[in-house]
């Protein structure tokens, strides 16, 4: 098993990987260590692959590549994947807290990341999609402090916030909380499926 853009290992964690026999990739450098050092004594090894860049592993290597929020490079999914394999990935769409940014200001484009170009890309490269699945939701903020660390934490939802820079907008949403309103914000996500046809 492969697991994509596996962040600190949190999610591979909670799926009590056998020793031997799962791997991690990572693109963040600051997660690799973290990952490194939650996933290396259940045996798993992470390691270190630039986004885009191709995987350090031979062709059909895996029975299943997991990609949890992480980035999606279809040729390599394909090529990796051994016949009969599947693919499973839970992706952020493209519209997720676009009402959060532009409340900030922020109207920047988003990359493209909607499950029909997903699902095109995989296909054109032999996998047959099995799955897919769209859900939208809603995300509620407590206070201000919690969407600061939350804006903090995810720096790419609003592109270069800063507490300074946004006291207005943050005094705001701090008004509307004192009124009674919820801060709440639409999510997007959706899910793929996709198997390699067997040879």
């Amino acid at each position: 098993m492969l697991d994509i853009d596996t962040g600190g290992g949190e999610f591979l964690l909670s799926l009590a990987p056998p020793p031997g026999q799962s791997i991690a990739i990572e693109s963040y450098p600051p997660n690799v260590g973290l990952a490194r050092q939650r996933l290396a004594p259940l045996g798993v090894e992470v390691h270190e692959v630039a986004v885009g860049a191709a995987w350090p592993f031979g062709d059909e290597s895996f029975d299943l590549i997991l990609n949890r929020h992480g980035h999606l490079n279809a040729a390599e999914i394909a090529r990796c994947l051994k016949p009969g394999g599947v693919f499973l990935t839970q992706q952020v769409g493209s519209d997720n807290l676009l009402d959060l940014a532009a409340v900030f200001g922020d109207t920047a484009a988003r990359p493209a990341n909607h499950p029909s170009i997903v699902a095109a890309d995989l296909a054109a490269r032999g996998l047959t999609i099995t799955r897919a699945a769209t859900w939208t939701g809603r995300q509620t903020f407590s206070d201000v402090g919690a969407l600061v660390y939350f804006l903090k934490a995810i720096p790419w939802v609003v592109h270069g916030f800063g507490v300074e820079k946004h006291a207005a907008v943050l005094e705001t949403l701090q008004a509307r909380i004192d009124g009674g309103e919820p801060l709440d914000f639409s999510v997007e996500r959706f899910l793929i499926e996709a198997e390699k046809p067997e040879a």
